[in-house]
């Protein structure tokens, strides 16, 4: 995710590397010619005058900007709320790691390193698997180059995140078991371990639910047949500027349904994703510090 200051304006304007504008330069271009090419076969071939049938057609446009609109606006504030929600769900899995390991530091005694340990090498190995999972590759991060001897080698083939809380809470009814930590306590610690497996059920319900294909791919059919019947009416009162005119408009058009598409899959590496692997290091670094 890209860090800025909303106040400046001098790097807002410069084009950066996710920038819409050069995703659509060649359509741009595209629709330029298209706009010339009706142009001039609308006045130099056929002739047609202001008086013409087509010179209505920006009545036409004018009714249907406003439907588009709200289209858009509906497009966008879904995606930005999947991203939102997923930001959300990050945060949470940030504060229960770390109530845990305050749990954790707080039940375990003073000597018991084992168990300190344990939970210092699996809460933020579920933040990364997690990440890895809503990514759907393998996971190659090593958070340890001497495995802890407790933790078994994991089932890559089945679900990773499920398989690293079963271990916490193995652990924490082992040390009720033992007599390390009380009934109160374990009740208390299960709360927050039944969360992570609460957080991940929700991330994968965004990842695995897009926007339904019927409403996104009616909604580019709009734009590419508004845009493309744009020059018919608009020759006829601009002339050849007509052409920057269109280009700006399915630029506007286009960018937001691109931003949109970017934005409603927060999980990915693209520049505008959740910064997933800034905040497992940080749950790292904050569980270490309790632990350790």
């Amino acid at each position: 995710m890209i860090a800025y200051d909303s106040t400046n304006w001098w790097r807002a304007l410069a084009l950066h590397r996710s920038d819409t504008f050069r995703k659509l330069v060649p359509l741009l271009i595209l629709v330029g010619l298209i706009t010339a090419g009706i142009g001039y076969w609308e006045v130099r071939y056929l002739k047609l005058g202001k008086e013409s049938f087509v010179s209505n057609l920006p009545v036409m446009h004018s009714l249907l900007g406003f439907a588009i609109s709200m289209l858009l606006v509906f497009r966008t504030n879904t995606a930005y709320d999947r991203w939102w929600e997923g930001r959300k769900l990050w945060g949470q899995l940030v504060n229960v790691s770390r109530n845990t390991a305050v749990k954790i530091a707080v039940y375990a005694a003073p000597d018991d390193a084992s168990t300190r340990s344990y939970f210092a090498k699996l809460i933020p190995q579920f933040a990364h698997e997690l990440m890895q999972h809503l990514r759907s590759e393998k996971t190659r991060l090593e958070l340890d180059a001497r495995p802890h001897p407790e933790i078994r080698d994991l089932d890559r083939s089945k679900h990773v995140p499920a398989q690293v809380a079963l271990l916490m809470q193995q652990r924490a009814m082992r040390m009720y078991r033992e007599g390390i930590i009380s009934g109160e306590q374990l009740i208390a610690l299960n709360t927050d371990l039944s969360q992570f497996l609460d957080i991940c059920g929700a991330c994968e319900r965004i990842r695995n639910t897009p926007i339904p294909y019927s409403y996104s791919s009616f909604l580019k059919k709009f734009i590419v047949v508004y845009v493309l019947t744009l020059p018919f009416g608009f020759v006829f009162t601009l002339g050849y500027i007509a052409i920057p005119v269109v280009m700006f408009i399915f630029y506007v058009l286009a960018s937001l349904e691109l931003i949109a598409e970017e934005v409603e899959e927060p999980f990915g590496k693209d520049t505008n994703d959740l910064p997933m692997e800034r905040l497992c290091t940080m749950i790292g670094k904050n569980v270490a510090e309790v632990l350790e």
